[in-house]
């Protein structure tokens, strides 16, 4: 079995934060299509994917090596499960999805691979 110091266990563990990192420029379109289902028109459906589609980055990304990817859209989900259980206002949300958006096609997008939190 392999362990934390045999050099082949951080070979596979850098593989799979390396795949990680490849398939955030698709979490974030999935994140940008339900984003783009609620704007205009706040359906309780679309509202779920959305916080969906953050919750899975938000529970993933740190377990890679991409705290503050999870950490923010972890902050993002926060803000739309309030608007899914509370009624909490949508002000903002769009900012700060078109924000996360933006920062991770910066560091991910057009092939870039940046693990680096």
């Amino acid at each position: 079995m392999a362990s934390p110091v045999d050099p082949a266990f951080h070979d596979r563990l850098q593989a799979l934060r390396d795949k990680y990192a490849a398939s955030v420029p698709e979490r974030m379109a999935a994140i940008r299509d339900a984003l783009a289902l609620c704007q205009g028109n706040l359906i309780p459906h679309h509202i779920e994917q959305l916080h969906h589609a953050l919750h899975s980055v938000a529970g993933s990304a740190g377990s890679f090596g991409l705290a503050a990817l999870g950490d923010e859209a972890r902050r993002i989900e926060q803000m739309v499960r309030g608007v899914m259980e509370t009624g909490a206002p949508w002000t903002g949300i769009e900012a700060a999805v078109h924000a996360l958006l933006q920062w991770a096609d910066n560091d991910f997008g057009a092939g870039k691979i940046a693990a680096h939190d």
